[in-house]
This record gives C-alpha cells, structure tokens and sequence, in this order.
C-alpha cells in the first residue's frame, strides 16, 4: 500500500493531541488556508465523489497525515512534500470546522 491510498479505507482513529510539526511545515499549511476550497480541495484529496459533513474527515485526514509525517521522520524515498502540505491544509481547515468545545464547568 503507498503512502497516497484511498484515505477512506484507513480506520477513523481519535483526534489525540495536537500536530508538532516543524516551523516550515506549519507556515507552509498556514499560507495554503488561503486557496483551500473546501468543496474542490476535500473530494480530491480524499479521493471520493461526495462531501463529508464537517469533522467526519479529520480523523482519516490526521491518521494520514501521521503516516506521512513518520515517512518524512524516517526518510523514506516515498515521502510526498507537496502531499504532506496538502495534508496539513486539511487537517487546519477541517480543524476549524469544529464546534468550539464547550466551557468546562466546576463541579458543585
């Protein structure tokens, strides 16, 4: 399987802690919020005819993206750059898709 296969195969897998990404790569996802075309973008890079609700996404996109990001890691020949970028875009635009967590409240 390379690291590019249909996302929608892989498992949906918890969002567990936030990306740590190096500085270049982030700034880089940052810059590409500005052409990112939810509608255009989304169907491409997951490789499907339809739309996902907002959130239902960002597991399949995280899972990949955690794949990719351990093939840069490693160096491995198959690592994509541009992939990887488009990857990032994702994952912060579906990110702020989500409804804001609710405040926590104290217990009486």
């Amino acid at each position: 399987m390379s690291l590019m296969s249909n996302i929608l195969t892989f498992p949906a897998q918890p969002v567990r802690q936030p990306l740590r990404r190096p500085a270049a790569l982030v700034r880089a996802a940052v810059a590409g919020q500005a052409r990112w075309r939810r509608e255009r973008d989304l169907r491409r890079l997951l490789r499907s005819e339809t739309l996902p609700a907002p959130g239902h996404a960002l597991p399949r996109l995280r899972a990949e993206e955690d794949r990719m990001n351990a093939a840069r890691q490693e160096g491995a020949a198959e690592y994509d750059l541009h992939q990887h970028v488009l990857l990032m875009i994702a994952v912060l635009a579906e990110s702020r898709l989500l409804p804001a967590a609710a405040p926590l409240r104290a217990l009486p």
